[in-house]
């Protein structure tokens, strides 16, 4: 701007339409702001209409406190709000909306009219706005005692704003995405939500947990729930609960994710990053969790006035909040195994891995075949007779070595005598010793030295024995790995690196991680740092683009688990080599063995690779399968 211009007070309409614009992106935005409203005045009951996608009508009614007569022109002044009046309640917000200006934006783009009524008055009273600087009009109209909100012919009068709206259709996915994001985070609400005169959703007040679950069933489909664990865990001042999604359960993108802090769902890095450990073991590559997660943390902990529109919140002390859901749900996630059930109902459907065809679940099973293939041209050995007991092939001295490997690199040979610590154990008792039938059942046969067919209580088992053994394997090795510190090797040269200052100090104030790691990174100067010592595992790792990685990750998250997860892809490949392979065969103890530990194996529901490792066919769908009596 090129001319001098003098700097004036805003006017109000103006003021509005560029508030407006912060918190009314389209019609699932102001949806957003009066639901919020509604729940914040104690509505329990919600009756949404909508037509045109929300750009014709948006009319929410509840039946909360409604607003009294002497309010309401107060109601639509920017700046007015009844939730917060002080500094000390803004560091620790109850509440969905607190900033005041919603509706005032609102009704700065639209036509909206504003009825209601308190429990202590004789009748109810409404107000109107037009897009245009209002002197409020305050009026008696009919009206039972709660709120009704209508926003007509959103942004008519500012054309520009509307061009950029989507297709009918798209606007109300938006919308119906908003009410599903409230239903899912209180479930204290009931919500009904009708487009265009038709009926879209109608839940009722869900309080206990079986009433929950209905709802999880309706908003985000019945596999979901079939397909997910229970999480309650409550520690450090924090609860931690809700549903989280098996890992054979996952999503091609992340659109079913849903985590609630204080009954707000919000999207946080910190948050992302946890979740995202806690499946890092077990989910399949470029594939996402599903979940329904709810945080109770103490308001004052927690701030939620980062974004106009709330969706981001910020904790006080990130780092604890993140090794919380992280231990959390990483001891979810691995206590998930077989269980044997009393009644002749198939397994717990967490436990059984999906039953709807996907496309990418069919990626997943030929991601294996090039080994496979590799495998077919390697018949069995008598070196592969014995390593079905735990060992893996040997070389012409007697030592174990990887198969396809003439020799095996120093830094690996370390570590080949965990080969030796993964055996199948023994075959536990049969059915007729201990009258007892376990979760897994009893193997009947061999496919094609691929799979294991096993039947148990509620049908057949059927089981992928290279995939089973290598997760047995794997977990065995990381035993034994944390058992002891990590061997390390120190470097003839050091390596240094140029960083930051705030890597360099990243580097004292988490040199004992470093150490538990293997890793001996000290600080040189202000500005470098020098590697003296590497894990022998991650021997042949870029040790300084590894050691930058850890960095970023510590000061954006507070911690890393980077080197952990460099150390467990190592140990997931040697799992993998000493494991049994596909096309052995094995005689039935051997097989009903590996049953019996994949029982008792944390994670033993996927591979290393996230793949799935076993699936049941119950009676009932056998019999449905042959049409039996019909």
């Amino acid at each position: 701007m090129s001319e001098h211009r003098p700097i004036r007070l805003l006017e109000q309409r103006l003021a509005n339409q560029i508030a407006a614009g912060e918190v009314v992106e389209r019609p699932a935005s102001v949806a957003k702001e009066l639901l919020e409203n509604a729940v914040d005045a104690g509505g329990r009951n919600i009756h949404m209409d909508v037509e045109q996608g929300g750009v014709k009508l948006i009319r929410i009614r509840d039946d909360g406190f409604g607003i009294a007569k002497d309010d309401l022109p107060l109601a639509l002044a920017r700046h007015a709000t009844s939730k917060i009046y002080q500094l000390e309640e803004l560091e620790a917000v109850a509440s969905l909306g607190f900033r005041g200006e919603a509706l005032a934006s609102i009704s700065s783009v639209s036509r909206l009219r504003l009825a209601s009524k308190t429990a202590d008055q004789d009748s109810a009273y409404e107000v109107t706005a037009a897009g245009r600087d209002m002197v409020a009009e305050v009026k008696p109209c009919p009206h039972p005692n709660g709120t009704t909100i209508e926003v007509r012919d959103l942004f008519f009068n500012t054309p520009a704003r509307r061009k950029f709206l989507r297709t009918e259709r798209t606007e109300f996915n938006h919308l119906e995405e908003t009410v599903r994001r409230l239903a899912l985070s209180r479930f204290d609400v009931g919500i009904t939500l009708t487009h265009n005169q038709k009926t879209i959703m109608q839940m009722r007040p869900a309080a206990r947990q079986i009433e929950q679950e209905k709802r999880l069933a309706d908003l985000l489909g019945k596999n979901f729930l079939q397909q997910a664990i229970r999480v309650e865990v409550e520690a450090a001042g924090m609860k931690l609960w809700g549903w989280v999604g098996l890992p054979t359960f996952s999503r091609s993108q992340a659109d079913m994710q849903y985590f609630c802090v204080n009954q707000r769902v919000v999207r946080d890095r910190l948050v992302a990053h946890a979740i995202r450990q806690a499946y890092r073991d077990v989910l399949y590559n470029g594939r996402h969790p599903v979940f329904a997660l709810y945080l109770e943390i103490d308001p004052k902990l927690v701030d939620v006035n980062v974004h106009p529109t709330k969706h981001e919140v910020r904790f006080r002390d990130g780092r604890l909040v993140h090794d919380f859901l992280f231990s959390s749900l990483h001891k979810a996630l691995a206590s998930v195994r077989p269980q044997t059930t009393d009644t002749e109902e198939p397994l717990a459907p967490q436990q059984l891995a999906p039953q709807v065809p996907d496309p990418v679940q069919t990626n997943m099973a030929l991601a294996e075949q090039p080994n496979n293939s590799w495998q077919a041209g390697h018949p069995s050995t008598s070196s592969q007779t014995s390593h079905l007991a735990g060992h893996p092939p040997v070389n012409a001295s007697g030592h174990p070595r990887p198969y396809g490997q003439a020799s095996q690199p120093a830094s690996q040979a370390a570590y080949q005598e965990m080969y030796a610590a993964a055996p199948i154990r023994q075959p536990m008792p049969t059915t007729e010793e201990n009258g007892d039938i376990p979760p897994l059942g009893y193997a009947v046969a061999q496919l094609h030295g691929i799979y294991i067919l096993a039947q148990n209580k509620q049908g057949m088992i059927i089981v992928d024995m290279h995939a089973a053994h290598e997760r047995i394997t794997y977990e065995r090795m990381k035993q034994q790995l944390e058992g002891g510190r990590l061997a390390s090797q120190p470097l003839l040269v050091p390596e240094r690196m140029a960083v930051s200052t705030r890597e360099a100090d990243a580097v004292e104030e988490h040199g004992d991680y470093f150490q538990s790691m293997g890793f001996d990174v000290r600080r040189t100067g202000p500005e470098h740092i020098a590697i003296h010592q590497t894990p022998v595992l991650l021997s042949k790792a870029k040790h300084e683009d590894l050691v930058r990685d850890v960095l970023s990750d510590i000061l954006t998250y507070g911690q890393s688990d980077r080197l952990m997860a460099q150390r467990n892809e190592i140990l997931s490949t040697m799992a993998c080599h000493g494991s049994v392979r596909a096309h052995h065969q094995l005689s039935i103890p051997e097989m009903n063995a590996l049953l019996r530990d994949m029982e008792h194996t944390e994670r033993s529901g996927q591979c290393n690779h996230g793949r799935p490792t076993w699936t049941q066919l119950s009676m009932a769908e056998l019999d449905k399968l042959f049409l039996r009596g019909r």
